[in-house]
């Protein structure tokens, strides 16, 4: 593992829990493992936030890898963009939509404004955004295109409770 001050200092104001990436020095770039895409993946402020996302839903919330996608392909009219993470259900359909910002970045309605974008095509239940160190969630609720904000993610377990 590469020592870094950015490092140390991202991983101290980081809203979530701390973990041990894999981290190396690769052509004069920091770069670290993402376990998704299974591969390392340049260091950038948004990818600790990401990495560090990652690490909490599988870790700690119990969603499994199997069923996670890192920056896949999102059209819509005739855009191309890619979305941070989604997580699909067991009928492998868009569940949870997750928008990470670099810790610097304020999560504001430009944030929201894009997730909305994504989620016309992804048509995810659950919409999350997250810079590291706040976190929004939001559910659709039934039948309806109105979503709730909610005061916590929920883990696996109690989004198959649902």
């Amino acid at each position: 593992m590469v020592n870094s001050g950015f490092l140390y200092l991202s991983m101290e104001s980081l809203n979530l829990p701390k973990y041990e990436p894999r981290i190396e020095r690769r052509d004069g770039k920091l770069v670290i493992f993402d376990p998704i895409r299974k591969k390392l993946i340049v260091l950038t402020p948004e990818e600790w936030v990401r990495q560090h996302f990652l690490n909490y839903m599988i870790e700690t919330l119990g969603y499994p890898k199997s069923r996670i996608r890192v920056e896949s392909g999102v059209s819509y009219n005739s855009l191309n963009k890619r979305s941070d993470i989604v997580f699909y259900n067991a009928e492998l359909k868009p569940e949870i939509l997750i928008e990470c910002k670099a810790a610097s970045v304020r999560v504001d309605q430009n944030t929201f404004n894009q997730l909305g974008v994504y989620n016309k095509t992804l048509g995810a239940r659950y919409m999350i955004a997250t810079n590291g160190l706040v976190h929004y969630i939001c559910c659709r609720a039934p039948d309806s295109d109105q979503f709730d904000f909610l005061d916590r993610i929920p883990s696996y377990t109690d989004l198959n409770q649902d």
